[in-house]
């Protein structure tokens, strides 16, 4: 990556990370939980026995890719295959090795906002995939499917997968599924998947795991702030505390500032906190099919198809471009 996207990006970083702690209340963005070990705490939560998401949406692309592509009308041929938030494939490899067996000319487009993520992928991705094209993006979304389209003029099914949709609250995530739509053409097709409502105890347990690895992926973001934005959080001030509410669907986490303390950020900003004052880092929504139907339709998507897990407890719904 060339000097002056890294000095973009971190610049980006700094003055995200000072708007969000100067706000009322708090917040931090969730999308820079992933550093390097930000990345492994992740993969290791998606192992956690309480981390259903995973094994849920694993279970749909093991067993039903097949269905998917079926669904995925006219696209058999001269089409790319774009994934946002792209992590370590190991659940869209599925459904690209089934459609690498209709077309082999496809594009794959990983797009991350993790430099390590994307250069994992095009290492790891081709030994298990032979003679499949890869080209990786990294930056934010949008900006990265912009750019796939200006590469290649192809049809394209976009990949959303892992309900990372449900990172926004509900007016950002219409809103930025309207930014998808606008990169895409009509009969284009987006691939996204949802976690459902649900017994309220499994959803709050996977994000308060009993080895604390969810914990330890949340204070990272203030251990990845002290080294790149020379910041002073003390880490052992603050308290990981997850809440859920059945009835708006929200699972939302922060960290509580243990006592009143002053933090810098560089040489010479810094942030007050009041004891017990809380900091918003990351939100994930839980949805009702019906709730699904309605994004798509504002967003302008049509549903085609939705693919359950055995337990109903997740969707993956292909949707359609109109």
């Amino acid at each position: 990556m060339e000097l002056a996207t890294i000095t973009h990006q971190k610049t980006k970083f700094y003055k995200d990370v000072l708007k969000g702690l100067r706000s009322f209340p708090k917040r931090l963005d969730s999308k820079y939980f992933y550093d390097a070990t930000g990345d492994k705490l992740f993969q290791q939560i998606m192992n956690c026995d309480e981390y259903y998401l995973t094994n849920c949406e694993m279970e749909i692309l093991q067993q039903q890719s097949d269905n998917i592509i079926s669904s995925i009308k006219n696209m058999e041929k001269d089409f790319d295959v774009i994934e946002l938030g792209a992590g370590d494939c190991s659940k869209s490899i599925h459904l690209l090795k089934k459609i690498f067996e209709l077309d082999n000319s496809f594009t794959f487009f990983p797009i991350d906002i993790s430099k390590h993520v994307i250069e994992l992928i095009e290492k790891e991705l081709p030994k298990q995939i032979k003679a499949l094209n890869i080209h990786g993006l990294n930056g934010e979304y949008i900006d990265m499917l912009k750019q796939s389209g200006a590469i290649s003029s192809r049809r394209k099914l976009a990949l959303f997968m892992g309900s990372n949709i449900g990172n926004m609250n509900n007016e950002e995530s219409v809103a930025f599924l309207k930014e998808v739509r606008n990169c895409l053409k009509k009969d284009d097709y987006l691939l996204i998947g949802f976690d459902l409502k649900k017994d309220p105890s499994i959803i709050l347990n996977a994000y308060n795991d009993k080895k604390g690895i969810t914990r330890e992926f949340n204070l990272n973001l203030l251990r990845r702030i002290n080294r790149e934005l020379n910041a002073d959080f003390v880490i052992e001030k603050f308290t990981h505390f997850p809440v859920y509410n059945p009835e708006s669907g929200e699972c939302k986490s922060y960290l509580v500032s243990n006592c009143k303390q002053r933090v810098f950020i560089g040489d010479t900003e810094f942030i007050d906190l009041d004891a017990y004052e809380t900091i918003h880092t990351e939100i994930s929504i839980k949805y009702s099919i019906k709730q699904t139907n309605e994004m798509a339709a504002k967003s302008g998507f049509k549903p085609v198809e939705y693919f359950y897990d055995s337990k109903q407890w997740f969707a993956d719904v292909l949707w359609k471009c109109i």
